[in-house]
C-alpha cells in the first residue's frame, strides 16, 4: 500500500504536546467521513489543520493509514484502530463509537486523538461512519475556580457548561448518564456533535440566544443519544453563566424530567420559529402562517390566526371586557383535511367577532381558553357569527382560543380545533399552544415594529435628500439613490449639490456608519453642516477638517450605541470651476471619484486618501487637476462596488467600464451603472452622482488688472459699462457700475494690491467680482446719520441676490450676484 506524503525537510505543526492533539488558539472540531469498508469518503478542513493532509492526499485512501502503528487496526469503525486504554471494539449493530487513536501527522510525529463516532447513513442509502475530534486552546483557569463550581452546585438534575463557542467545558454526573458518554469523550464537542438531534439543534440555537441577550430561555425535549428508544418529556432550562466582569461566560444547561414523563410523552415543540429570532428577516405573515403550520398535525387538526390591526402609534390594541365587536385581519390557516377546509378561510380578508363572543373574551382577558363545541357560550357564538359554521362541521368536538401576547402587547388570536379521533384539549394541550403563540407573537411584533421603523426612517432620510437638483450652467447633472434592502435597514448615504461663488458647483457624497433612525439623523446633520460650511466658501481640506471636529462633538454627546454619533462616517468633497475647468478635491476614508475624459479614457482621480471622519488630529489635502469640457465625473458610496460578489479591483473595473460606454443623457449612464453592478437588491445604501463638465468661455468673462488708486474707480465703471453694452445688458449698467464702484473703492482703501475685476455672464446671472491680497473681510454695518461711509455694502445687499466673501491663498475676493430675468 502507498505511503501518505510526508515531505522532506517540513517543519512540524506547533502543538502543546506530542502525545496530544491540542493546539494552542481557538477550539475547533475536526471531521471526516469513513465508509464501513474503511475508506475515508470525506475530509474537513479542521482535519487538514489537525494532521496536515490535504484532502486529495486522503480521500480514497484506507483510514488504517492514518495510524502511527498501522500493525494494529483493531477496535474503531472500519478499522481505524483504537489502541488506547479508553478505546471500546465495535459492535455489530453500534451506532456510536468513541476511544483515543494514535495518529501520525503528515510530518510523522504521533497524535494521540479522543474520537467519537456516529454512524448514519449516507447518500445512496449506504451506511458510513461520520468521526469528530475536537481540539481545544489551553485550559481556562476560570473553570476550576468560583465559576465552574457555581455553576455545579446548583443543579440536581443533569447539567452540563457550554463556552462562548457553544462546547462543552465540565457535566456532571447525571449528564454523563443521560448521554452514555464520559466527560472526556464529550469536553470540546458541541451538543449537536455529541447527540446529532433536531432538538439538539433547537438546544443550541437557545444557547446562543442567552449569550446575545444575558435571559434565560425554555426548550421542550432532551437529547437523546443514538440507539436510545424513544424520547420522554424532559424540560431543558438554559442560563447565563456571568463572569466577574458581568459579561456573559458561558450557558448553563439543565435537564429534568417532568412528572409521568417515563411514562406519558407529550408532543415535542417545533423549532423555534423563525419570525421569533433576531438572525432571519422579520415578516409577521410568514410567522403566522409558521404557528398555524407547527399546531397542525401535532398539536390541533385545525388553526386559524387572526391579527388586530395595529393603532395609529403602531401598537395593537386588545378590547376591553364587554366591548363590542372586534375586526381582525385572517393571516393563516392550517388543516389537515387540506384544501376543502382552509378555502373557506380567505387569508387577507377581514372577520368581525361578535360582542361578548368567547374570541372577544379572551382576548380581553389576555389568556387561552378551551371549550367544547356544545358549550353554551360556543353555540351563541355561532348562532351570531355566521363565519363561525365551521365549528360543526367534520365532526369538530374541542376549541382552544389563545390570544397572541408579546409582553402587555396583544397582537391577535389563534383558534385551534379538533376533529373526532382524538382527545379533548386539556391543561397541557393549552400550556403548549401558549408558549407557541407567545414565540409567533415576539416575532410579529418585532416584524411590525421593524416595519415601521424603517417606513419612518425612510420618511426622514427622503425628506433630508435634495428632491431637486439646483439650477446652475456649470454642469449637467444626474443622480440615482437606491436604498438597501438587507436586515440593517435604512442608511446614511447621501449627496448633494451646492452652488458656489464665482459659478462654481460643490458635489458632495457621505456615507454615515450605521443604519436606522440615528444613522438618518445624523446624516441630515452633516448634509446641513456642509451647506453651511460652502456657503462661506471652505476650501475642500478645511471643509473636512470642520465636519471631523463636528463628528467629534457629535460621539462626545452620544451615549452609546453602535453609531456613535457618526465616527468612521466617509465624505468626498469636489469642486469644479467652469472658468478655468479646474476641479479640486478632498476626501475623508470614501472611494475616490472616477473619471471619463472626452475620448473615452476612464480612471480614478488620485484624491489623497484622508482618514474616515471622527478620528481627530489627522490632516486632509487636496487634488487639483484640469478636466476638458465634456469630462464625465461620478461619485458615488461603498454600496454600489460591495454590491457585487466580486473584489473591489474588479467591482471598479465593472464601473469604469459602465461609464465608458456611450450613451445620448446622464439618466441612462445612472441607470447602466446600476444595471452593470447591481445583480440583486443591495445590502447597503448606494449614492450615485454622475455630472458632465461645462465650461465659460473667454467670450463670457471679462478681467481687468487695477492699480491701487482710488483715481481708477472711474476707469473700472466704465470698463464694466463697455463689457455689458457688449454682452448686450445695458439694462444691467447702472445697478453694476454701483456694486463695481463700491467693491472696487473697498479693495483700493482697505486691501492691498494687487487688485483684480471680474465679470461673468453665467446664464442669468451677472457676477461681479473684485480681488486683492488682503486677508481682511468686510463687514456690512448700520451708518449713523452724519457718518460719511459705511452705507457702501447694504447698498450692495440691497441692490443683488446676495453677496460675500471667499478667501483664497493670495488674498480675498467679494462677490455680487444680480439677477438678469427682470432686465
Amino acid at each position: 500500500m502507498e505511503q501518505l506524503p510526508t515531505p522532506p525537510g517540513e517543519r512540524p505543526a506547533r502543538t502543546t504536546d506530542a502525545s496530544t492533539h491540542a493546539s494552542p488558539g481557538a477550539s475547533y472540531t475536526a471531521t471526516a467521513t469513513v465508509s464501513d469498508l474503511g475508506i475515508v469518503t470525506g475530509w474537513s478542513e479542521e482535519a487538514r489543520r489537525l494532521l496536515g493532509y490535504a484532502p486529495s492526499e486522503v480521500v480514497g485512501r484506507p483510514a488504517a493509514d492514518l495510524l502511527a502503528d498501522r500493525s494494529d487496526r483493531s477496535g474503531g469503525p472500519a478499522g481505524s484502530g483504537g489502541t488506547g486504554p479508553a478505546a471500546r471494539p465495535v459492535t455489530p449493530g453500534q451506532e456510536r463509537w468513541s476511544g483515543t487513536v494514535p495518529l501520525r501527522h503528515r510530518d510523522g510525529r504521533r497524535l494521540d486523538a479522543a474520537l467519537l463516532a456516529h454512524r448514519r447513513t449516507a447518500l445512496g442509502g449506504a451506511a458510513e461512519w461520520f468521526v469528530l475530534s475536537a481540539v481545544t486552546g489551553p485550559p481556562d483557569a476560570s473553570w476550576e475556580g468560583p465559576l465552574g463550581e457555581w455553576a455545579f452546585d446548583r443543579s440536581p438534575c443533569a447539567m452540563a457548561v457550554f463556552d462562548e463557542d457553544l462546547r462543552l467545558v465540565r457535566a456532571n454526573e447525571g449528564m454523563h448518564g443521560a448521554l452514555t458518554l464520559t466527560e472526556a469523550e464529550m469536553r470540546g464537542l458541541r451538543l449537536s456533535e455529541i447527540a446529532p438531534d433536531p432538538v439538539s439543534e433547537e438546544t443550541e440555537r437557545g444557547m446562543r440566544r442567552v449569550l446575545e441577550t444575558g435571559e434565560p430561555q425554555a426548550v421542550d425535549g432532551f437529547v437523546r443519544p443514538p440507539g436510545a428508544g424513544a424520547a420522554h418529556a424532559w424540560a431543558t432550562s438554559l442560563a447565563p453563566v456571568p463572569g466577574p466582569d458581568g459579561r456573559v461566560r458561558a450557558v448553563y444547561l439543565s435537564a429534568q424530567g417532568r412528572p409521568g414523563g417515563d411514562t406519558a410523552p407529550r408532543p415535542a415543540l417545533p423549532p423555534t420559529l423563525a419570525g421569533a429570532r433576531a438572525d432571519t428577516p422579520p415578516d409577521s405573515a410568514r410567522t403566522a402562517q409558521e404557528l398555524a403550520d407547527a399546531a397542525v398535525p401535532r398539536l390541533a387538526d385545525f388553526a386559524v390566526v387572526d391579527l388586530l390591526e395595529p393603532s395609529p402609534r403602531g401598537e395593537a390594541r386588545a378590547p376591553a371586557a364587554g366591548t363590542g365587536p372586534v375586526t381582525v385581519s385572517r393571516t393563516a390557516v392550517r388543516s389537515v383535511l387540506g384544501g376543502s377546509q382552509e378555502a373557506r378561510f380567505a387569508v387577507g380578508d377581514t372577520a368581525v367577532y361578535p360582542a361578548l363572543s368567547p374570541p372577544v373574551e379572551c382576548l380581553a382577558a389576555g389568556h387561552g381558553a378551551v371549550y367544547g363545541t356544545a358549550d353554551p357560550a360556543v353555540a351563541r357564538w355561532v348562532a351570531q357569527d355566521p363565519g363561525a359554521g365551521w365549528i360543526g362541521e367534520h365532526g369538530t368536538h374541542s376549541l382552544m382560543l389563545v390570544p397572541l401576547r408579546d409582553g402587555r402587547v396583544t397582537i391577535g388570536l389563534a383558534l385551534f380545533s379538533r376533529h373526532r379521533g382524538r382527545e379533548p384539549f386539556d391543561l397541557e394541550d393549552l400550556r403548549l399552544a401558549e408558549e407557541l403563540t407567545a414565540r409567533a407573537a415576539t416575532g410579529i411584533h418585532r416584524a411590525r415594529r421593524t416595519v415601521r421603523e424603517h417606513t419612518t426612517t425612510m420618511t426622514l432620510q427622503r425628506s433630508l435628500l435634495p428632491h431637486t437638483l439646483p439650477v446652475q450652467s456649470a454642469l449637467e447633472i444626474a443622480s440615482r439613490y437606491l436604498p438597501s434592502g438587507g436586515e440593517a435597514g435604512v442608511g446614511g448615504d447621501w449627496f448633494d449639490v451646492i452652488p458656489l461663488s464665482g459659478a462654481r458647483v460643490a458635489l458632495v457624497v457621505g456615507d454615515v456608519v450605521g443604519h436606522g433612525m440615528r444613522a438618518s439623523a445624523t446624516m441630515g446633520r452633516l448634509r446641513t453642516a456642509v451647506r453651511t460650511l460652502a456657503d462661506v466658501d471652505l476650501p475642500p481640506d478645511e471643509l473636512l477638517t470642520h465636519l471631523d471636529d463636528l463628528i467629534i462633538h457629535l460621539s462626545a454627546d452620544e451615549t452609546g450605541g453602535e453609531t456613535a454619533g457618526g465616527i468612521g462616517t466617509t465624505c468626498l468633497y469636489v469642486v469644479y470651476d467652469p472658468v478655468t475647468r479646474r476641479c479640486t478635491a478632498a476626501r475623508a476614508g470614501h472611494p475616490p471619484p472616477a473619471v471619463v475624459s472626452p475620448e473615452g479614457s476612464a480612471y480614478l482621480l488620485d484624491v489623497p486618501a484622508g482618514p474616515p471622519l471622527g478620528l481627530g488630529g489627522l490632516p486632509f489635502e487636496t487634488i487639483e487637476v484640469d478636466l476638458p469640457e465634456g469630462s464625465l465625473l461620478a461619485l458615488y458610496t461603498d454600496g454600489l462596488l460591495q454590491a457585487r460578489e466580486h473584489d473591489i479591483d474588479e467591482a471598479l473595473d465593472g464601473m469604469l467600464a459602465a461609464l465608458v460606454r456611450p450613451a445620448s443623457t446622464l439618466d441612462t449612464v445612472c441607470d447602466r451603472v446600476l444595471s452593470a453592478m447591481l445583480t440583486h437588491r443591495p445590502e447597503d445604501d448606494v449614492a450615485l452622482l454622475v455630472a458632465r463638465t461645462r465650461a465659460l468661455h473667454t467670450d463670457k468673462v471679462a478681467v481687468w488688472d487695477l492699480p491701487s488708486d482710488p483715481a481708477f474707480v472711474a476707469e473700472a465703471r466704465r470698463n464694466a459699462t463697455d463689457q455689458l453694452t457688449a454682452w448686450g445688458l445695458d439694462e444691467a449698467a447702472f445697478v453694476t457700475e454701483l456694486v463695481v464702484s463700491e467693491l472696487v473703492t473697498n479693495a483700493i482703501r482697505y486691501g492691498s494690491p494687487p487688485v483684480q475685476l471680474r465679470l461673468i455672464h453665467e446664464g442669468s446671472t451677472l457676477i461681479s467680482e473684485v480681488s486683492d491680497a488682503s486677508g481682511t473681510a468686510p463687514h456690512m454695518r448700520r451708518a449713523r446719520i452724519f457718518d460719511e461711509g459705511g452705507r457702501g455694502l447694504l447698498l450692495v445687499a440691497q441692490l443683488t441676490q446676495r453677496w460675500g466673501t471667499r478667501h483664497t491663498l493670495f488674498g480675498k475676493t467679494i462677490w455680487a450676484e444680480q439677477s438678469l430675468v427682470d432686465f
